[in-house]
């Protein structure tokens, strides 16, 4: 059987090397150490803090759940 390409972009999770603020926004700090969300944009990576990825699963999770339900089920 043919493997099936995801809809989920290149995705990680990861501790940042030095300090620098969150793509989402600019008022959160991730600073060196701290886990981050690293996504794939292009040839480089966009980051976000937890509070922000926190954020952005949840969305994407309650869209894949909606998308999921408009499905027939057999």
């Amino acid at each position: 059987m043919p493997r099936i390409k995801s809809i989920v972009i290149q995705v990680e999770i990861d501790h940042a090397k030095k300090a620098h603020n969150c793509q989402a926004n600019a008022r959160h700090r991730i600073e060196g150490g701290d886990m981050r969300l690293k996504v794939r944009n292009g040839r480089g990576w966009d980051h976000y803090c937890v509070a922000c990825t926190k954020e952005i699963l949840q969305r994407d999770i309650d869209e894949l759940q909606r998308l999921n339900r408009q499905l027939p089920t057999n």
